[in-house]
């Protein structure tokens, strides 16, 4: 007798801040439909607030302690909320930093990510959080990625932030510039190399080309503007070329991305934070996903932040929250077609 297929695991998203536009970019998620079953690591009292001054009161919104309750019907049709922590105060101003609501985002991504690393969840989709909020409220992490990396041990990550004209990865994140020279080794340029070729290969790209921009202007120019190209980035790529990846460079930065977008290359490798950021963003948050890569599961997140200006007012735009959404559920697709 054959073994009935098993379901995928839902695709969990967290709130974020619920301060923020977390809350209003999910619930219009939800509101506008999924194709793949979901559920929201958060608060239900403050989606249901949400939903309520929306006018989006048509999906029931159920709240558990445990994944194993989601209902077996589409999670277009009803709204399951996961919270193994403490109720928020209801009367959360919308806009307004809260420590309540900032260890609450630390609190939801912590536990999307046990169950993620159990099996019980397909990816992970992040909402924004605000650093300032997590770190009043006691989790001091500069942001989602350094959390997902120690809360599943990997040691070697990289944030890459992709749309639909280009993939950047970042060799360092959250520092300042100040201290990136001193952060930029051989070793940390061929690991995020090798991430690079991962994402790409994820990303359903068969033979990924590797561009890396170099740190100084003009790649350095041959060490008149600093000698990191040469005795850092360049023994990197020769190494990795080595172990047979297609990877170029040290490229100027401020003409790599171009080159990039207009297809000469797959990925490009960005030595800081606003080096590669910068160039995905320009074109568009709403369309840009932030992926991790290097974690035992993915996950993916939208590129921009709480915009505590914006919100309560209800007019937060869902689209690179849907990006995300659908990037996760590109990335893990095979899963739907496993049998047990």
């Amino acid at each position: 007798m054959s073994t009935p297929a098993r379901a995928a695991p839902p695709l969990g998203i967290t709130m974020g801040d619920a301060a923020g536009i977390g809350p209003e970019i999910i619930l219009k998620l939800f509101d506008a439909g999924l194709d793949v079953p979901a559920v929201v690591y958060g608060d239900a009292g403050v989606l249901r607030r949400t939903a309520r001054d929306l006018g989006l009161q048509r999906i029931p919104i159920v709240q558990t302690d445990a994944v194993d309750a989601l209902p077996a019907a589409p999670s277009a049709d009803s709204l399951t909320v996961v919270n193994r922590w403490r109720a928020l105060p209801p009367d959360l101003v919308p806009g307004r930093l809260d420590a309540a609501a900032g260890r609450g985002a630390y609190e939801y991504l912590c536990h999307a990510i046990d169950d993620a690393l159990a099996g019980r969840l397909r990816a992970i989709v992040t909402a924004p959080l605000n650093k300032e909020a997590m770190q009043a409220g006691g989790a001091d992490f500069p942001g989602h990625t350094e959390i997902l990396a120690e809360r599943t041990g990997t040691p070697h990550y990289a944030m890459m932030l992709a749309n639909r004209e280009l993939r950047v990865i970042l060799v360092t994140i959250h520092m300042a510039l100040a201290d990136v020279f001193r952060h930029i080794t051989v070793q940390g340029e061929l690991d995020t190399i090798r991430l690079a070729h991962q994402a790409c290969l994820q990303a359903g790209v068969k033979q990924p080309r590797i561009a890396v921009a170099g740190l100084n202007p003009h790649a350095g120019e041959n060490g008149r503007f600093g000698r990191e190209e040469i005795d850092i980035i360049e023994p990197a790529i020769r190494q990795a070329r080595a172990q047979g990846l297609d990877v170029s460079g040290p490229w100027p930065g401020d003409t790599i991305f171009m080159r990039a977008r207009r297809g000469e290359f797959d990925i490009v490798v960005a030595q800081y934070h606003d080096q590669g950021l910068i160039p995905v963003k320009y074109l568009g948050v709403e369309e840009g996903v932030n992926v991790t890569v290097g974690l035992p599961f993915v996950r993916t997140s939208v590129d921009h932040g709480t915009a505590f200006d914006i919100a309560g007012r209800g007019i937060a735009d869902p689209a690179s929250l849907r990006a995300a959404f659908d990037m996760a559920v590109a990335m893990t697709a095979p899963l739907s077609t496993q049998a047990g």
